[in-house]
């Protein structure tokens, strides 16, 4: 029980968080959502920060990579909202947006996570 409340706190968190964001940075570019994009992004970066901390240091706790790792990226970051932007723009004939946006959102994405796992 005390797992499922640390997740749910976390992602509530998380959430929250993302939804402040991706409503402040989605009116940034006509190309992209931009927010939804940062805040993948983002939790890419962080979660690589928190995985490598706790593997290199031994940092973190289990209940802390759940609350942070599982919890708040997980709330944090949104993949249903990411995948229902790409469909918009395949909807709306924007297909080098739509080319744009993935290409984007999976190499940055895993540059993100690398570089979470480099940060000492």
């Amino acid at each position: 029980m005390k797992s499922f409340l640390l997740v749910f706190l976390g992602g509530g968190v998380g959430s929250g968080v993302r939804y402040l964001i991706s409503n402040a940075m989605n009116n940034y570019s006509k190309l992209i959502p931009f927010g939804t994009f940062f805040v993948n992004m983002l939790g890419c970066l962080l979660i690589g920060i928190i995985i490598s901390y706790s593997q290199k240091e031994n940092t973190f706790s289990d209940n802390q990579i759940l609350l942070l790792a599982t919890g708040f990226c997980g709330g944090f970051t949104t993949f249903s909202a990411f995948a229902n932007e790409n469909l918009l723009f395949l909807k709306n004939g924007e297909i080098l947006n739509f080319i744009i946006y993935i290409s984007l959102s999976i190499v940055v994405g895993l540059l993100c996570v690398f570089t979470g796992y480099m940060i000492k």
